[in-house]
């Protein structure tokens, strides 16, 4: 690091270590502290080329909150500056989502006050899923040829076993309808300056990086537990398109025998009530799999291809964002993500978190809270996991 950029690297990790630790809320909200904080508060960029990086986030598979992290990054302080955001950003509640695995998540308690507070998170998943479902669907299918994209990969995730291609084939599937039915609203054009990033060439690299490691794993998996447990969670990452939530189905299909329905929505429940990226969940999972060494690498693949994408699309994003028929494909893809997330609702996480009509009453009222109410996520979590307690009889 030269005398030159120190003091632009050092305000990079001070600002995105205090979002880390302070934006709650979720994606959406994530980006509204980002452009308060770096876009009108610090002036890093233009607000066009802000909206720029948030259409190409969109654009590509992976945590959209974390990519906008990186990018912006990228334009402050280059390779450094996008590797120092995504650490500042990612650890506080990364490392908070392992220490709670540590303690309690491989086995949760079913029994006295700890159980109620699980039975609670899980309940709080229901709102919280239920809420994302009804939001992604009035954004990403809000017309009748994308609800009923979102509503045939719905029927073949029903229908067909619960395997991880089954997924993968109703995303493609998604794209295919989203090509032939040319589902995408016009592209709004934007004169902005260029986005700062690798050349061309460093670009095809980071893309020829993402799909090696996408084929590659799965056939390096029997290797043994780490390349494994690699495989599934970078392919989660890999074909998350719409928002952090979609990953739930991939992460509950790819850890089945590996972790208990009732640490996975425990875990996810907690998830809500960090600050930071969604996406940390998976330090929760790869701890209750391996350990340490298990949660340090669920994390590092599962954030590892959104970051590739990111950085080998930039060079290109001018140009890709205006061919017409990726454009129609990635909606297509976008709306088959909505009837995905509305199997999982039922199934892992309505059927595994509501056992009466006492629980379902609970879950309505959390759900009103986010939808009609407005709270945040972390209040909601807090109210459910009260909820579970009292339901317990021990509040």
């Amino acid at each position: 690091m030269t005398e030159a950029n120190r003091p632009a690297l050092l305000e990079i990790a001070s600002a995105f270590l205090r979002l880390g630790l302070t934006s709650f809320g979720g994606p959406i909200a994530h980006l509204g502290y980002f452009r308060s904080e770096l876009i009108q508060r610090r002036r890093w960029i233009s607000d066009d080329s802000y909206a720029e990086i948030l259409a190409l986030s969109q654009f590509l598979p992976g945590p959209a909150s974390s990519q906008v992290a990186f990018a912006l990054g990228w334009q402050r302080g280059g390779f450094a500056g996008a590797l120092l955001a995504t650490l500042a950003f990612t650890l506080p509640s990364a490392l908070t989502m392992i220490l709670l695995a540590a303690l309690a998540g491989s086995t949760p308690p079913e029994t006295g006050l700890a159980g109620g507070l699980v039975a609670g998170l899980k309940i709080t998943a229901v709102a919280i899923v239920a809420h994302a479902v009804l939001g992604m669907a009035r954004s990403l299918a809000p017309t009748g040829a994308r609800a009923g994209i979102a509503l045939a990969a719905l029927a073949m995730i029903a229908l067909l076993p619960a395997e991880a291609i089954v997924q993968v084939a109703a995303i493609l599937l998604g794209a295919g309808l989203g090509f032939v039915f040319r589902v995408a609203p016009p592209l709004r054009e934007m004169a902005t300056p260029p986005l700062r990033a690798l050349s061309r060439k460093g670009g095809a690299y980071c893309l020829a990086t993402f799909t090696v490691l996408l084929i590659g794993l799965p056939l390096l998996a029997t290797i043994g537990w780490p390349v494994e447990l690699a495989d599934i969670f970078y392919r989660a990452g890999a074909l998350v398109f719409g928002g952090g939530h979609v990953v739930l189905p991939l992460l509950q299909n790819g850890t089945q025998g590996l972790v208990s329905d009732a640490s996975f929505l425990a875990g996810y429940g907690a998830a809500q009530a960090m600050p930071g990226p969604l996406f940390t969940f998976a330090g929760w999972l790869g701890q209750v799999t391996g350990g340490l060494p298990g949660a340090v690498i669920a994390l590092v693949a599962i954030f590892l291809p959104g970051f590739l994408l990111m950085a080998g699309a930039m060079p290109f994003w001018a140009a890709l964002s205006r061919i017409s028929n990726a454009r129609h494909a990635m909606a297509g893809a976008n709306a088959a993500v909505v009837g995905i997330l509305g199997h999982a609702l039922y199934e892992p996480v309505f059927t595994s978190g509501i056992r009466g009509d006492a629980d379902l009453a609970l879950a309505v009222a959390l759900f009103l809270m986010l939808g009609l109410w407005g709270r945040p996520a972390w209040q909601v979590v807090i109210a459910g996991a009260l909820g579970g307690m009292a339901l317990s009889g021990l509040v």
